[in-house]
């Protein structure tokens, strides 16, 4: 038991039984995938004041995160919509059906979806957590249309993958309270689901790899995951990110530059894959994170709890 008598994740689990629902892949369609939600109740991974980190319920959820996800790629960067995705203004995908959607909802912003209806908390952050026995049912990661991660998994047969992705955060709430509530709930759900290994693409803005050297050279040269570890990009989307030799790289103004989201995979002890790669649709350099459970920063781990109990509900 964590502090204050409040259950640990993993007994959470014991206790209730998931719950069903279809989930929408788009306009019209969806897939047979099961919410993973804990009775009629939805358990929540952590709560800061009005803030409280927690798995999408339903479909009006998983929608409300897709329009979140809109309104920073779409809006406020430079990704491309085609004609459905800027009709409906949400970020869509397939892998939608088969994700769970972490959510940072806010308890004092209750808006309302259609006219009468009740009231609900904003969302207000989202990530899409994809659990590697769901790939394999389906198509396999969203990271293997960049990637090749199939010799990794390989090598590391007896670990649990969990990819982590469409990470994002409304403007007013890019703060400190938000982030660290998102990465509470997601080792809330690494314990809930004995992960072992997260991996998944991380973004800088731009598609000039020259004028990301060297950002892109820093993390060759200094945060490129080990041999046992390494992870290369598909061959038909590579690019070079050894730019600027390792003696010419201002390390810490290349550490300053990169995005907060990236130096935050690092400060938990993540290693980077070998390769860059274009995305054209999100006007974005990718690279893609590795971290391993058993690399996580110790530091992390004793913040937040051993059992995820730092700001249990």
């Amino acid at each position: 038991m964590p502090r204050s008598g409040l259950l640990s994740p993993r007994t959470l689990v014991r206790k209730f039984m998931p719950g069903a629902g279809p989930v929408p892949i788009g306009p019209g369609r969806s897939a047979p995938h099961r919410l993973k939600t804990f009775g009629r109740q939805v358990v929540p991974l952590g709560r800061i004041g009005s803030l409280e980190v927690r798995l999408a319920r339903s479909a009006r959820e998983i929608r409300k995160a897709q329009e979140l996800r809109y309104h920073v790629f779409y809006e406020e960067m430079s990704a491309l919509a085609d004609a459905e995705t800027q009709a409906l203004r949400r970020d869509f995908d397939p892998f939608d059906a088969i994700c769970d959607h972490l959510l940072v909802v806010d308890h004092d912003h209750l808006e309302r979806v259609k006219p009468f209806a009740r009231k609900k908390p904003q969302v207000v952050g989202t990530y899409r957590l994809l659990r590697q026995e769901v790939a394999n049912l389906y198509d396999g990661f969203y990271t293997t249309g960049e990637y090749d991660l199939q010799p990794l998994i390989d090598a590391h047969s007896d670990l649990r993958f969990l990819e982590l992705g469409r990470s994002c955060v409304l403007k007013p709430y890019r703060n400190k309270r938000t982030v660290e509530l998102l990465w509470h709930g997601i080792w809330s759900y690494v314990l809930l689901n004995r992960i072992d290994v997260m991996i998944g693409c991380a973004s800088m803005e731009g598609t000039d790899p020259d004028r990301l050297a060297p950002q892109l050279s820093f993390l060759h040269h200094f945060a490129r995951a080990p041999e046992d570890w390494r992870v290369r990009a598909v061959d038909e989307r590579y690019v070079e990110m050894n730019r600027i030799p390792k003696e010419a790289v201002d390390q810490r103004q290349a550490l300053r530059d990169l995005p907060p989201l990236v130096k935050g995979y690092l400060r938990l002890g993540a290693h980077i894959g070998d390769g860059a790669v274009i995305d054209h649709q999100f006007g974005t350099t990718d690279v893609l994170i590795i971290l391993p459970v058993s690399a996580l920063n110790e530091r992390y781990v004793n913040y937040y709890g051993a059992d995820a109990s730092r700001y249990a509900s």
